[in-house]
């Protein structure tokens, strides 16, 4: 029986990068043996064990063969004769294939710390387009790496359309979707994953909302239009906003506030935009988005044009704002938010003359001038039932006013 570290920890190692997680191959032994020595299986029937000890993963050196669609429809084959090249072939992508034997040689039939060196992301062989999540974890492995000069070889990425186009990917489930979008949420780029998924034509199978938005042609400037392709327009604000938060329920919800066709100002009368608030809770139903991620991203939808132009709208509206979102209850929505209308604000402002002095972090001001106010002083006056919340919300629109006029914000 021989043990191999296999995978992102030798990755991660020759790049200097920390180890989340190690993963090892267990070659020459069998399952029983394996139970013997008090190892717990992970399932039924796939052939990985957690240590006694350390409780990482051991997995039994295999081989696989397509014998269905979609990521799923493989025939998976373990035994004591499967040698560690036929595990390491069965891999991804070359980064991902190197192994290490308890001496600390390393087993790189693939070529893998070369690709590293090179800066290269291909893939190990031509059964890479057997399983079309690959097409997502090739562009989260980009966006991870990217910031080191990592990019796709062009063979692979010639693979990856042609599994889109074999419409390999309509066999994902949404939850392995989400979670290997989730992943690249989670990165330091994650526009690139997007605009790699954009190139493949992956993201029109995927996310079809965002695909027909990155379509589209946009025109900006107070004085004359310019055009530029959508793609390039939200992949620069989505490089820009990462850099300031690695918050994902913020990173996702800037995304999702360009979904609305409904993009300039007069289009909308009412404060919140129902079409584009709509159009965010199917996307995040769809896909069974975590609750936190996908409220900040429909009332982000919901109300951006209202929070692109709080500074201008009257002491009620924002108080009714307050309420819709539940702010005093969750107050961390206000501060999202703000940072959300304040990032548009300084990246998205057409009139670069604009005085910011007192438009930066209104919303989060204006919350905190009347987040304070008693509601026993009110009990104390006689009020009682619905007139109660009436006057609490009186005197939060007369003392939200004098802050304004205070601190001369109109």
């Amino acid at each position: 029986m021989k043990i191999y570290l296999v995978g992102g920890a030798i990755r991660d190692s020759l790049l200097n990068l920390p180890i989340k997680d190690r993963d090892w191959v267990i070659v020459g032994t069998t399952r029983e043996k394996l139970l013997k020595k008090k190892f717990q299986q992970v399932g039924k029937d796939f052939p990985v064990f957690l240590h006694p000890e350390t409780h990482e993963e051991y997995a039994l050196a295999r081989k696989e063969r397509k014998s269905g669609r979609g990521y799923t429809g493989f025939y998976t084959e373990f035994h004591s004769n499967v040698t560690l090249e036929e595990d390491l072939v069965r891999r991804d992508l070359t980064i991902n294939a190197i192994a290490q034997d308890k001496y600390g040689n390393y087993i790189d039939p693939f070529e893998g710390r070369k690709d590293l060196k090179r800066r290269l992301l291909r893939h190990v062989s031509e059964s890479f387009i057997e399983d079309p999540l690959r097409v997502l974890r090739t562009a989260r492995f980009a966006a991870n790496l990217v910031h080191l000069g990592f990019h796709i070889a062009k063979e692979t990425m010639i693979l990856m359309c042609k599994m889109v186009n074999n419409n390999e990917l309509l066999y994902l489930t949404k939850n392995r979707i989400w979670n290997e979008t989730e992943k690249a949420l989670k990165t330091s780029n994650p526009h690139v994953y997007f605009q790699i998924l954009y190139s493949c034509r992956a993201l029109n199978y995927i996310f079809p909302e965002i695909y027909f938005f990155y379509q589209r042609k946009i025109f900006y400037s107070s004085y004359f239009f310019k055009s530029l392709k959508n793609n390039i327009y939200i992949s620069m604000g989505l490089s820009k906003i990462s850099n300031l938060t690695e918050d994902i329920s913020i990173r996702f919800a800037y995304l999702c506030q360009f979904l609305s066709q409904k993009t300039e100002y007069f289009c909308i009368k009412k404060p919140y935009d129902e079409y584009s608030a709509l159009l965010v809770k199917n996307l995040c139903k769809r896909f069974n988005i975590p609750l936190e991620i996908r409220e900040l991203a429909i009332l982000n939808s919901g109300f951006y044009i209202f929070l692109n132009s709080i500074y201008y709208q009257s002491s009620k509206n924002i108080v009714n704002l307050f309420l819709k979102i539940d702010a005093w209850r969750k107050p961390d929505r206000v501060n999202k938010l703000s940072f959300l209308c304040d990032f548009n604000l300084i990246h998205h402002s057409q009139d670069k003359k604009c005085n910011l002095k007192f438009k930066i972090n209104f919303l989060k001001k204006s919350f905190f001038s009347i987040q304070d106010i008693s509601v026993k002083k009110i009990l104390n006056q006689g009020f009682k039932s619905y007139n109660i919340r009436n006057e609490l919300n009186k005197l939060r629109v007369r003392k939200l006013e004098l802050w304004r006029t205070k601190e001369k914000i109109y």
